[in-house]
């Protein structure tokens, strides 16, 4: 993008930082609770783009300086002085150019939320349940490393260990916007705790992230849900399981049923067990857009193919390695114990490039 192009869009966005200001203050707006918090989001985004871009600018000030200095200067350490200062920005300002530009394009408006997780054991039985509790014990380790918050919903237990089903809300800061690429198939090769003659077998557990709705992202209506309750299957003490704590939502017009029988109060369950409802409801809007893009991106996992096979786990080789953008690593022991930053990182570069690709930039 020519310097010139740049600049001018984001002077347009000054103004356009300049009007929603003036927006988020007006009372009419601060009343609309959807549209405030739509604007506070924007206003954010705008400001992060608005530093960036002082910051571009003030460099390519510099630059100019340094450069007449260099033509018209005969002191040699002062020539000195401006010839480093140039080769340095003339570094850092196609950086910074490449920032902005990243800056410049939509981010994915599901990216802040926080995120409901869920892990079923697949193909490959009790060893797949198994996998799905390291999985589980995985993330649950990422989670605690970024500061997240990660609470149980609802657990069906493997009968070997393990779970055949575990799903929990994460929250914090972007939680979605890093959680999605973790959407998909994971394989395991290694030899099983149920495998007697030491031979190394291939099972399978998916993984499902959707983001989590919030009150206003969708209307639902109390005559649409059935609520039943019912005893508590799972461990929680003697008083979970003889009280009618546990309750399950049945949304009538899609069919949608989830549960969650985690706390003791029917009263907390059900409200953990609405925020589910309504995401999965969400998600069925949010998966067009998944669609939509799916065609584009194939780094993206949330393209939400949950039956493409993202990563496999080689235990014999200590290897990981992720599909989607052919990267192998061979830490496979500090990875399972949560260190799973340096492929989402490699994930987010990938996807980044195609955005600039696909963008107009």
């Amino acid at each position: 993008m020519a310097e010139k192009t740049l600049l001018e869009k984001l002077e347009g966005l000054q103004h356009k930082f300049e009007e929603i200001s003036t927006l988020i203050t007006d009372p009419s707006v601060i009343s609309d609770q959807k549209r405030f918090v739509k604007l506070n989001k924007e206003y954010r985004e705008l400001e992060d783009l608005l530093e960036a871009s002082r910051a571009y600018e003030m460099a390519l000030s510099h630059h100019k300086e340094a450069k007449a200095l260099l033509e018209n200067e005969s002191d040699p350490e002062m020539r000195e002085m401006a010839k480093a200062e140039l080769d340095e920005l003339e570094d850092k300002i196609p950086q910074m150019e490449e920032e902005i530009k990243l800056l410049l394009i939509p981010a994915d408006p599901e990216d802040n939320k926080n995120a409901i997780v869920e892990i079923r054991g697949g193909t490959g039985g009790d060893e797949a349940a198994i996998f799905a509790g390291d999985l589980f014990k995985m993330y649950h380790r990422y989670c605690e490393s970024k500061g997240w918050k990660v609470e149980v919903t609802n657990v069906s237990e493997g009968t070997s260990g393990g779970y055949k089903e575990i799903i929990f809300t994460v929250s914090g800061a972007n939680v979605y916007g890093t959680l999605k690429y973790e959407s998909g198939v994971h394989r395991v090769q290694r030899v099983p705790q149920t495998e007697t003659q030491g031979r190394v077998h291939t099972s399978a557990s998916t993984v499902a992230v959707l983001p989590e709705a919030e009150e206003f992202d969708i209307e639902l209506k109390e005559s649409d849900v059935r609520v039943d309750t019912f005893c508590s299957s799972g461990a929680g003490g003697q008083s979970v399981n003889t009280t009618y704590s546990a309750i399950r939502l049945v949304h009538i017009p899609t069919g949608i049923t989830v549960q969650c029988q985690d706390e003791k109060s029917q009263h907390k369950n059900k409200a953990k067990a609405m925020i589910e409802l309504r995401s999965r409801i969400y998600a069925i809007e949010h998966q067009k857009y998944l669609d939509e893009i799916g065609s584009k991106r194939k780094t993206m996992v949330s393209t939400g193919d949950r039956s493409a096979k993202i990563r496999t786990y080689n235990y014999p080789q200590g290897r990981v390695t992720d599909h989607r953008i052919n990267f192998t690593i061979y830490n496979l022991s500090a990875f399972m114990n949560g260190e799973i930053q340096s492929v989402i990182d490699q994930l987010m570069v990938a996807e980044n490039a195609e955005r600039l690709k696909e963008s107009e930039l």
